[in-house]
């Protein structure tokens, strides 16, 4: 069953343009894991938080990427990361156009 990863943490900056040049490379090689579909780069400037929203094919590949994903953004100074699984109902999400 598709799964979503919710993922969001303390960050401050770069944001906008400047972290989409920053983080092009960590993005290319998120494409790249097993089992995942997209992700939805989030950021709040204001909170200094970002984060982002993933679509995988299954739960365990969610759960290894938390976990990996969690080890190496605390290797990069984060010192807390919220993460959280869901299953996607995949038939009320067509309704309201989800992308699944």
């Amino acid at each position: 069953m598709r799964t979503i990863l919710q993922v969001d943490f303390p960050y401050e900056g770069p944001f906008g343009d400047e972290m989409a040049s920053a983080m092009a490379e960590l993005a290319e090689s998120i494409a790249r894991e097993p089992g995942f579909v997209w992700k939805i780069w989030t950021e709040n400037r204001d909170h200094c938080e970002a984060g982002g929203i993933y679509l995988f094919e299954d739960e365990s590949s969610a759960r290894a990427y938390l976990e990996k994903h969690t080890a190496r953004l605390k290797e990069f100074g984060v010192p807390k990361v919220n993460g959280k699984v869901f299953q996607v109902n995949e038939q009320l999400s067509a309704i309201d156009h989800g992308p699944v």
